[in-house]
């Protein structure tokens, strides 16, 4: 049992740490209306590599992603994503998970 204990508290702080220094995407989308459509984006959102956590605000239209360091989410990528999902995709602005904030 502190074995299993063990590997589980190293996979959280693994996990902690792969996330900890990435960047965070702050995404404008119209179209957003029901918890379906949260759920379809996160879907898509999540079959990228890097990519951690996910929250969708349908009032405001607005998808927070944050990436693992060193992976990059482009507006040509998201403008698509979303598109391709029935939505549309306004603008992205992104801030490093370590302090700085820098818009695309």
């Amino acid at each position: 049992m502190k074995k299993v204990l063990a590997v589980m508290m190293l996979s959280m702080l693994w996990s902690a740490a792969t996330f900890a220094a990435g960047t965070e995407y702050r995404m404008r989308v119209d179209g957003l209306a029901c918890p379906y459509c949260a759920y379809g984006i996160e879907k898509k959102l999540k079959a990228i590599e890097g990519v951690g956590k996910i929250d969708v605000d349908l009032n405001a239209g607005l998808v927070v992603v944050d990436v693992a360091e060193g992976v990059a989410l482009t507006e040509p990528q998201m403008k698509t994503l979303f598109q391709d999902a029935g939505f549309t995709y306004r603008s992205m602005t992104e801030k490093s998970l370590d302090g700085g904030a820098k818009n695309e």
